[in-house]
């Protein structure tokens, strides 16, 4: 696994804060992940160190499909325009990604966002690929919890060589919550993200998580993996990695803040030049 991860992560929480600190270089780089939970802005240095960044829950995208086109280029707009004040330059380019098993004519939708929001969609990276950017693994799997889907990839020598994509993810924690406690789905995205709350919420939503590691389990299965690597935002929530782990048996790892591998991993594949 990529030695710098945890310095990378961190700064990457340091510059997506609202005072980050100063940082050298020039914007280069720029990923944007339009996720079913959270769209999410990332600008890196040439020496591909996050340099400011910015992002916002938003359901413009659905499994990886943009559902509400004109709500997703306000919301990149608005992101884009507050990394510019803060860098003091026009973002002009960047890549984006897709999951794993999206038709490459539903992908097109994810640029064309780009190009109305203006930026130039250099190159689109499915997720799993975008992510080993970031943890440059050899041997293990990928496992990436996002707001809608599960997606694995199974990566052999450090190349991905076996993908999948099943609905169940943050949104499905949300729906679970407010089906059982009788709330709105706003008001349980709420809950579910405050500390305070997700011990005594943990055992309404392990039968979620436990979805996850049987959708895990299923596709590993045939495949010598010894561990498994959590990412998307909702890894984060505490003892998800523990049952997963539990079910398939796999050891399995949960690097830094899950929420940003992925996004920097798709700027880390933006060339302006391509």
């Amino acid at each position: 696994m990529n030695p710098s991860l945890h310095a990378l992560l961190k700064q990457t929480d340091a510059v997506m804060s609202a005072h980050p600190p100063r940082l050298r270089g020039r914007p280069t780089h720029v990923g944007v992940d339009l996720g079913t939970a959270y769209t999410v802005l990332v600008v890196l240095n040439e020496a591909q160190q996050p340099l400011a960044g910015a992002y916002q829950f938003a359901q413009v995208v659905r499994d990886g499909l943009v559902v509400d086109f004109h709500g997703a280029i306000s919301l990149l707009q608005r992101l884009k325009k507050q990394v510019e004040q803060r860098l003091g330059v026009e973002l002009t380019h960047a890549a984006s990604g897709f999951p794993p098993g999206v038709p490459r004519s539903e992908v097109r939708a994810t640029a064309n966002v780009l190009i109305a929001a203006g930026l130039e969609c250099t190159d689109l990276i499915d997720e799993p690929s975008a992510a080993n950017n970031v943890l440059q693994i050899r041997d293990g799997a990928i496992v990436d919890v996002g707001g809608g889907t599960t997606g694995i990839a199974i990566v052999k020598h450090g190349q991905v060589i076996y993908t999948a994509d099943e609905p169940t993810g943050g949104t499905h924690f949300s729906l679970v919550l407010a089906g059982g406690l009788g709330l709105t789905f706003e008001q349980a995205e709420e809950l579910k993200k405050n500390p305070r709350e997700q011990a005594r919420l943990f055992p309404v939503l392990r039968p979620v998580m436990e979805k996850v590691g049987s959708i895990v389990r299923r596709h590993v299965a045939g495949h010598a993996v010894d561990t498994l690597y959590l990412v998307g935002g909702t890894c984060a929530y505490p003892g998800m990695a523990q049952v997963i782990e539990e079910y398939t048996g796999i050891k399995t790892l949960l690097p830094g803040n899950p929420l940003f591998i992925t996004p920097l991993g798709i700027a880390m594949h933006d060339r302006a030049d391509r």
